[in-house]
């Protein structure tokens, strides 16, 4: 594998684990991770596994942003990490 794929799968590690924190926090009334944070994180590459995690930890699924912005931004990630591994 070469490096853009490990930083790739290191980010989305690092997405579905904030969402899964976040939700965490959100049950324990703790402070929480930002929504700027959410969505920085997913468009530097992280959408994918931060919308599998909406879905594993029940999360944001009831705010249209996060439910229509992360599949969509998700869609085009794979499609472009899949246009420039193949190129």
């Amino acid at each position: 594998m070469n490096i853009i794929t490990w930083i790739v799968i290191i980010i989305n590690v690092i997405g579905f684990f904030l969402m899964g924190e976040d939700k965490r926090r959100a049950r324990n009334h703790e402070y929480r991770i930002s929504e700027r944070t959410l969505w920085l994180t997913a468009i530097v590459g992280a959408a994918l596994a931060m919308t599998i995690a909406m879905q594993v930890f029940r999360h944001k699924t009831k705010h249209t942003n996060f439910k229509l912005g992360f599949p969509l931004l998700a869609i085009i990630q794979v499609v472009l990490i899949g246009y420039f591994l193949i190129k």
